[in-house]
This record gives C-alpha cells, sequence and structure tokens, in this order.
C-alpha cells in the first residue's frame, strides 16, 4: 500500500459526507480515495495519506459534518495491511 495510513468516515446522509469530505480535504494533506453507500442513509468515505494528517482531517471532517448532520463513526488506521486493499480500491 502507497500511504501509511488510512482514514473512515461514516455519516447519516451524503450531504454530511461531503461536508466531512470537503472539511477534511481542505485541513490535510490527504486523498479522498473513495466513498460507498452502506444502506439506510449511510455512506462512508475514505481517505488515506500519512498518519498525522490522516489523523488531523478526519478529526476536522467529523466536526464539520457533526454541524449539518449526524457522524456514526470514524476510523484511523495506520499501517493498514495489505490485504485490505481488495475492500476499498487505495490510491
Amino acid at each position: 500500500m502507497a500511504k501509511q495510513a488510512i482514514g473512515i468516515i461514516e455519516a447519516k446522509g451524503l450531504v454530511s459526507l461531503i461536508e466531512a469530505s470537503d472539511a477534511a480535504l481542505k485541513a490535510a494533506d490527504i486523498t479522498m480515495v473513495g466513498w460507498t453507500k452502506i444502506g439506510s442513509g449511510l455512506v462512508t468515505g475514505f481517505y488515506a495519506g500519512d498518519v498525522a494528517a490522516v489523523k488531523a482531517g478526519i478529526d476536522a471532517g467529523a466536526e464539520a459534518a457533526a454541524q449539518v448532520g449526524e457522524v456514526t463513526a470514524v476510523q484511523v488506521i495506520p499501517r493498514p495491511h495489505d490485504d485490505l486493499s481488495g475492500l476499498v480500491e487505495f490510491v
């Protein structure tokens, strides 16, 4: 895997995820590598970059999303195993 960490933000509603993604990408030098619909209005965004940058971006994104909707989960995975790339196509 080319990046050192992945971050995940799960929110209710696409508007919340877009707000989260905008804030996360502006707050840190990270890349959004994809998003997916979970169902029942839940959507999840995936981000990659340095561990500290991903942590900062995820924190900023979750805070911004909470202002317009509901954040259901956030996670930062430092040094993810290569087999995780089968779940999400990481850059």
